[in-house]
């Protein structure tokens, strides 16, 4: 039995085989191979706390009554704070959502139906998967949602 080179793997003759086995990596072996992560992220860490700290040495600190009121885009706040909002922009939005999670799922269904063995079983399974789809889109039309007044 001989070692191979820094003892990392160890081999054996037994007549006209050759036996091959890996030797346990120590923990100072394992730990320095993420140092180089961990340096990284200890000097992300410090960059941000170095930029939060210059921010608020350098930056004036004069409170007026000015600063302290509510800013909505350069136009002083006049009435009342709640305003009603339309819930048939939600449902567009919850739709826009609905489609893009159907377009996520759409990828990895067809790198599976290329997959042989898997044709007929996955066409089914999608074709239920959009026709459900469907229904939802159908109901929402059949709602109004789906009319802009």
């Amino acid at each position: 039995m001989r070692s191979g080179s820094e003892g990392r793997t160890v081999r054996e003759t037994l007549g006209d085989s050759t036996i091959a086995a890996t030797h346990v990596v120590t923990g100072a072996g394992y730990f320095r191979s993420y140092s180089a992560v961990g340096l990284l992220a200890v000097v992300g860490v410090l960059f941000v706390a170095v930029a939060f700290g210059a921010g608020r040495l350098l930056r004036p600190v004069v409170p007026t009554p000015e600063k302290l009121l509510t800013y909505e885009c350069g136009v002083d706040p006049v009435g009342e704070g709640w305003a009603h909002t339309q819930v048939r922009y939600y449902v567009y939005a919850f739709l826009y959502v609905i489609f893009a999670v159907d377009s996520v799922f759409l990828f990895p269904w067809a790198t599976v139906f290329a997959a042989p063995g898997f044709g007929a079983t996955t066409l089914v399974e999608m074709f239920v998967f959009l026709g459900f789809l469907a229904v939802g889109l159908l109901y929402a039309y059949k709602k109004g949602v789906l009319a802009w007044t």
